[in-house]
């Protein structure tokens, strides 16, 4: 397993995983540890093979360490891979899939398939039940401002929170602790407060604005309101300050660093932003470790540009 105490640069990364065996068997300690385990059947006794591959004798099946991960069928070299999720982990707003492309030596396509499949990694740290204590709850909308649209794509009666031409997004941050984020379809009462109600325990006071999607929640929790439309920020130790900051970073990486999101892809870009706030205590190693020790995620380019 690589130093964490060493690994603070690029460089490093190139120097640890010089080969693709390096990489092969830093993956393989993080994943099993010493005891391989089978992706088919967890129960089976597992034979080793040539050419870092494995057998499952329940099911007769081959397999190794990229199975069933982000890195499954992947022509791509592990060398590759490891330098992509350096850079998007490192990257304080994220990386276009153009300069990855540049940066790594592959299409543009190739950058996107690959940057897609680890947001679909970061999602997994994007799901909480249990915000606790002081739990601040804001909404924002993601999709630009009609004013700026051409007049042949300005949208009618699109003001204010209207969700005709913008897509809203539900945060629920604990104050020193986790944040999740969510893609909804609306911020009405009926949508927003199971969410809520599955995401923070029942002993948090929460904070919000005032909103009326919020009046159910106001009577689940002991909570506090700011009245942000007269003016009021801070009242004491209520207020959303923390969430919001959270938006402020969120929309610098769209509109900074990737320009347009599309509802579809959405929630990825979002999971990137929460896993990249939910690790910021970590170093850069420990931020890489996390993510491998999380990629049981198998995502298809199919998958990704149907639906």
């Amino acid at each position: 397993m690589i130093d964490t105490h060493k690994f603070n640069s690029l460089l490093d990364v190139i120097n640890t995983f010089s080969d693709e065996q390096t990489c092969i068997d830093h993956l393989t300690q993080l994943r099993w540890n010493g005891n391989i385990v089978s992706p088919f059947d967890p129960t089976s006794k597992v034979y080793v093979c040539k050419g870092n591959k494995y057998k499952c004798k329940n099911t007769g099946k081959y397999f190794n360490v990229r199975t069933q991960t982000l890195f499954d069928n992947t022509k791509i070299k592990l060398q590759k891979w490891f330098l992509a999720i350096y850079l998007v982990t490192s990257h304080k707003k994220g990386i276009s899939s153009i300069q990855l492309g540049k940066d790594i030596g592959v299409t543009q396509k190739s950058a996107w398939f690959m940057l897609q499949r680890i947001r679909a990694c970061f999602g997994l740290d994007n799901n909480s039940n249990d915000l606790s204590n002081e739990v601040e709850i804001d909404e924002t909308y993601v999709g630009g401002k009609n004013k700026n649209r051409h007049n042949t794509k300005k949208v009618a009666n699109s003001q204010g929170r209207s969700i005709k031409a913008k897509t809203p997004v539900l945060g629920m941050i604990e104050r020193s602790g986790k944040l999740v984020a969510k893609k909804v379809v609306d911020t009405k009462a009926g949508t927003i407060t199971p969410i809520i109600e599955n995401t923070v325990s029942k002993n948090a006071v929460v904070y919000t604005d005032e909103w009326r999607g919020y009046s159910k929640v106001k009577r689940l929790f002991k909570s506090g309101t700011v009245h942000h439309g007269i003016g009021e920020y801070v009242n004491g130790k209520i207020h959303t300050n923390t969430i919001e900051g959270f938006w402020s970073l969120f929309k610098r990486s769209v509109i900074g660093i990737y320009h347009y999101v599309s509802p579809k892809h959405l929630q990825k870009y979002v999971d990137e932003s929460v896993y990249r706030y939910n690790t910021r205590d970590m170093n850069e190693a420990e931020r890489m470790n996390f993510l491998f020790c999380n990629t049981q995620v198998r995502t298809t380019y199919k998958s990704l540009i149907n639906g």
